[in-house]
């Protein structure tokens, strides 16, 4: 089974590089090469046995066109690693902290172009090559003469070998896509594609018409010329005459990482030419050589990945899972897909109306976005990449829980369980036990209560609390890593100490809510006082009459309830009421904030936290509704969406004031 997969990835990987590499001419989304390639590396990796000679992970990737000489690289030009989120980069800095190394690192814009090395002899440019296969690229020198901020003559007479990028700029796109419209000719897709297309015309004119620029940033050899980090080689590549990228910066650690990465993507549609990441080196040279490579890759750089706002992926299955009002939905299995920096494998298809109106079909190429940033959603079928194998959509006529028939009644969307004992409901009360106004435990959200049941993971209150003994099966699961299973585990151990009223409204007492709740913590003092009270003692308590009383006794004379809460308390759940919640602030209470740039003295999670405490709410976009805008270092676009919207804006000082009157 492992090595059919293996064949039938290095087969679409190797079809792809072709069509991409020699034909100019990409059938698949960079994200999906990128899949499909880091499912290759870990199969391989588990089943050595099974590696091919022509795997693509034994060469960089392209092939040599027979219309260019074949030009061969005295150093490998060797592709980058990728990282796709904080945990992935923050990985990469601990990789290299047990080597023994504090780096310092070189943040680069990653240009959406094509590689170049350039050789220059005694200060003349006698040769410019593409990367080809790493080892082995294609002649390019006519093309690149005619590119203008290539320099055919260094400002010093030395020999040396430079590394780069040719892009074409967004104008200059434009402009060439105009006229090629006019002249009937197929557009280009994006500015890398009509860089590559153009870099490789055998006629020169043709390359010298097109605007092409470069960016260089790299000498492979650089203690040769007695340079000794690679921000002085970016430094002396300047002053040799070459144009290098105004954008690149020298940060101390990860958190600079992330700053640059954060304001290089707000900047990112301001820029006149397309970037499709950061790129991240350790300036020591010395420590570039301590690191040294993989068979592929420098274990000193790496490449972060912009996440991508809409991926293609498959369509690989559709299921059926009841919601807690008891409307079944389809829901789409895909084959796990990074979108904006999260992996996807599950997306809601809502009805049976939407897959009919969309015309899905299992087996279908798929475009995946998030809605909002949030919710996954299937976009549309890539109808043109079909096949014929693919599988019509049939909705289910039972419920795939307790298997009722289905109701569906005329002029409402959607298909119900109206059984009233179908298990459902019971997922309702575990999604009420979790929910803000009751245990209030972050990352455990209706889809994932829903998940986690029907992996049998979660049947009853007290397995929320055991689910530290699955922490290697849930970092297994798609869109679950190290870091965010140990923040749902955290999230679900500080639960325990949440005051008495939090679990009062958790357990699901009928007619019970949470103000309700708060009234009985705080009059009884412990779940053992309250269990044991009696009927007259709970009637004569102001807001609690007949109905809830009888409703109160009912409960705590449930021998099923009296076991589930007994194994709540044996696993440390706080029973005792404590009322040290902060009261909302007039200053915070109502108003919704938007969090831009770096704090030395807080976390971005904590400064929300510390609003949500207080009554406010907060946003990742500011619009015409927000009223607060809390500003760091390096703030970014948001910032200035303030100042054009005229919204208030706290710095530090009022950020530390209010925290000051909080902690004093």
């Amino acid at each position: 089974m492992e090595e059919k997969r293996i064949d039938e990835l290095v087969s679409i990987l190797n079809e792809a590089n072709y069509n991409y590499y020699v034909l100019d001419n990409p059938t698949i989304t960079d994200q999906e090469f990128d899949k499909y390639l880091r499912e290759l590396i870990t199969l391989e990796e588990k089943y050595p046995e099974y590696v091919r000679e022509d795997s693509p992970t034994k060469r960089v990737g392209g092939e040599v066109s027979e219309g260019f000489v074949k030009h061969t690289h005295k150093i490998p030009m060797m592709s980058l690693s990728n990282v796709f989120n904080e945990e992935e980069i923050r990985e990469f800095d601990k990789r290299i902290k047990k080597e023994g190394i504090t780096p310092e690192y070189v943040c680069e814009l990653k240009i959406d172009g094509l590689s170049v090395s350039l050789n220059y002899e005694d200060g003349k440019l006698v040769s410019a090559a593409t990367r080809g296969d790493g080892v082995v690229g294609e002649d390019i020198t006519n093309n690149v003469k005619t590119i203008k901020t290539v320099p055919l003559s260094l400002k010093m007479p030395i020999s040396i070998e430079v590394r780069g990028e040719i892009y074409m700029p967004k104008k200059k796109l434009e402009e060439l896509n105009k006229r090629r419209e006019a002249n009937g000719e197929s557009l280009f897709q994006n500015c890398r594609n009509a860089a590559a297309g153009s870099i490789r015309q055998l006629d020169s004119k043709i390359a010298a018409s097109r605007g092409l620029d470069t960016f260089i940033y790299h000498i492979p050899n650089p203690l040769d010329y007695g340079i000794k980090t690679h921000y002085e080689a970016l430094q002396y590549l300047k002053e040799l005459g070459f144009k290098t990228n105004p954008e690149s910066t020298l940060v101390s650690d990860v958190d600079g990482i992330l700053k640059f990465i954060e304001k290089e993507g707000e900047m990112r549609e301001k820029l006149s030419y397309d970037i499709d990441g950061v790129v991240i080196k350790t300036n020591s040279i010395k420590d570039q050589i301590e690191l040294g490579y993989t068979a592929k890759y420098p274990k000193w750089a790496t490449a972060y990945k912009f996440p991508a706002t809409e991926v293609l992926t498959k369509l690989k299955d559709i299921i059926f899972t009841v919601g807690r009002t008891g409307q079944v939905t389809p829901n789409a299995v895909l084959e796990p897909v990074i979108v904006a920096g999260s992996t996807i494998s599950r997306a809601t298809l809502h009805n049976e109306d939407y897959v009919k109106e969309k015309d899905l079909k299992i087996g279908d190429i798929v475009s995946i976005r998030k809605a909002g940033d949030v919710i996954p959603e299937v976009v549309e079928a890539k109808k043109e990449r079909r096949t014929g194998k693919e599988k019509d959509f049939v909705m289910i006529e039972r419920c795939p829980i307790c298997n009722n028939f289905l109701h569906k009644e005329e002029g409402i969307v959607g298909s119900f369980c109206l059984n009233p004992n179908c298990v459902a409901r019971h997922i309702e009360g575990l999604c009420h036990f979790v929910s803000r106004n009751a245990m209030n435990i972050d990352g455990l959200g209706d889809r994932i209560i829903e998940d986690f049941y029907n992996f049998g993971f979660i049947k009853n209150y007290s397995d929320i609390y055991n689910l530290y003994k699955r922490r290697e099966e849930l970092i297994e699961l798609e869109g679950f890593g190290n870091k965010s299973v140990d923040n749902l585990l955290e999230a679900i151990e500080n639960s325990k100490k949440n005051s008495l009223e939090r679990l009062l409204h958790a357990i699901g007492i009928e007619g019970i809510g949470a103000k309700t709740s708060k009234v009985l913590a705080k009059r009884f003092g412990t779940l053992d006082n309250l269990m044991s009270a009696d009927y007259e003692t709970l009637i004569n308590i102001q807001d609690i009459g007949d109905a809830l009383a009888t409703s109160i006794i009912n409960y705590f004379h449930d021998e099923e309830k009296l076991t589930e809460i007994n194994k709540l308390v044996e696993l440390g759940i706080n029973t005792i009421y404590n009322d040290t919640k902060i009261s909302d602030d007039e200053r915070v209470s109502g108003k919704k904030f938007v969090i831009t740039g770096s704090f030395d003295f807080i976390s971005r999670d904590e400064i929300k936290k510390e609003i949500e405490d207080r009554g406010g709410s907060t946003s990742s976009s500011v619009s015409s509704k927000t009223d607060v805008v809390i500003v760091g270092a390096d703030a970014g676009k948001k910032y200035d969406d303030a100042i054009r919207l005229g919204i208030t804006l706290w710095t530090e000082k009022e950020l530390k004031e209010l925290l000051y009157e909080k902690n004093n």
